[in-house]
């Protein structure tokens, strides 16, 4: 396996902060269903994917990450893996995200380098004041804002705290992108956006969908 060339990462970061709409997808599907679903999801406006799926072997997701980077990078979509700096590196990760309890933030450029964008998941006013302030950390995701069944036992942190992220980062003119996650499908996304949040990443609101190119399409029209 030859590791994949990574884009400037001065221009991942500017397509980084023009970016809404971030979807997580599994690979219940099988390949040929998820594939056809992230291109019918970008083809509706997705600007970020993110194959995530612990069920996998690491040779079965090393395999479907190939295919979904180029489906990404042929379509002018960003490229993300979660949790495996392994993986990412072998498959030119344009994006890498981490939870709280993954590696440490220079452990991964150690690994990965200097262009690679870096993501965490947050899910306090704390937690995302800490990687507001990181100046490794390119974007951070905070959330779920409502309970949902893809983060089993995880607290909804509520639009109160989409909020005061919204505030505290609207001090900072150089703030870093963030993303509301949990829960957030068309019907509620007024009231996130309305929460002070530009950007969101989706699971159902586009995997569960008859006709994801549409129901991306929806999402992206309420996010512009």
């Amino acid at each position: 396996m030859i590791m994949k060339q990574v884009a400037s990462g001065e221009g991942l970061r500017r397509q980084l902060h023009k970016a809404r709409l971030y979807l997580c997808v599994d690979a219940s599907l099988g390949e040929a269903g998820t594939l056809d679903l992230i291109r019918e999801a970008i083809d509706g406006g997705v600007d970020i994917v993110q194959l995530r799926d612990k069920t996998l072997s690491a040779r079965d997701e090393l395999a479907l990450l190939e295919k979904t980077r180029q489906i990404c990078v042929d379509r002018g979509a960003l490229y993300a893996v979660n949790d495996r700096a392994d993986l990412a590196l072998l498959t030119g990760a344009q994006v890498f995200h981490t939870g709280q309890d993954d590696l440490p933030i220079p452990a991964i450029r150690q690994l990965l380098g200097p262009e690679v964008l870096l993501g965490r998941s947050t899910h306090s006013r704390q937690q995302a004041a800490a990687a507001a302030a990181d100046p490794e950390i390119d974007y951070f995701c905070i959330g779920p804002v409502w309970e949902t069944p893809t983060k089993p036992g995880r607290p909804a942190v509520g639009l109160d705290t989409v909020a005061a992220v919204a505030a505290m980062t609207s001090a900072e003119p150089t703030a870093r992108p963030w993303f509301a996650i949990g829960g957030i499908d068309a019907e509620l996304l007024p009231g996130v956006l309305a929460a002070g949040a530009e950007r969101i990443v989706v699971v159902r609101a586009i995997t569960r969908s008859d006709d994801p190119s549409a129901a991306a399409a929806r999402l992206r029209a309420g996010l512009s």
